[in-house]
């Protein structure tokens, strides 16, 4: 168990230096460069950083190892490797940790799988370009009605 409580400080030692960084770069405006370099460094953290256990993944989300496994096969937490043992992505651990975080704050306890999974598709989406572009348009009153066609049985 030193091995878990050693990988567990490792993990969140990262996650807090990550979040360090994340909040000096939010707190500059969008434009400045600084920015933008320092949200580099969190990616280039992020992606040289250890795929996690699923057991340190539950410390770190105050989750249970089981529930931990249940959101990798649901696809919340992604699976960085399979066989010979289930590891974690990083990023993914701390992007939902950051969720789990939120919803914890507004008191959300129950259901956090699903509503953590809504807000990660929610977050891809609007990270679309044809969806920004569609969303654009709209706002342009530009594009076309479309309904269906009436049966015609």
């Amino acid at each position: 168990m030193a091995a878990v409580a050693a990988e567990t400080q490792q993990t969140r030692l990262l996650l807090e230096r990550v979040e360090t960084l994340e909040e000096v770069a939010k707190s500059l405006p969008d434009a400045d460069p600084r920015r933008a370099k320092l949200l580099e460094v969190v990616r280039a953290e992020l992606a040289d950083a250890a795929p996690v256990r699923p057991v340190v993944a539950a410390e770190i989300l105050q989750l249970t190892e089981k529930t931990v496994r249940d959101w990798a096969h649901e696809g919340v937490l992604t699976v960085y490797q399979q066989r010979p043992r289930l590891l974690l992505d990083a990023d993914r651990l701390h992007q939902v940790s950051h969720l789990v975080d939120d919803l914890r704050h507004a008191g959300k306890r129950r259901g956090l799988l699903d509503e953590v999974y809504r807000r990660l598709t929610d977050e891809a989406l609007s990270r679309r370009d044809d969806l920004a572009e569609s969303l654009a348009q709209m706002r342009r009153g530009e594009g076309h009605v479309v309904r269906p066609l009436p049966s015609t049985s």
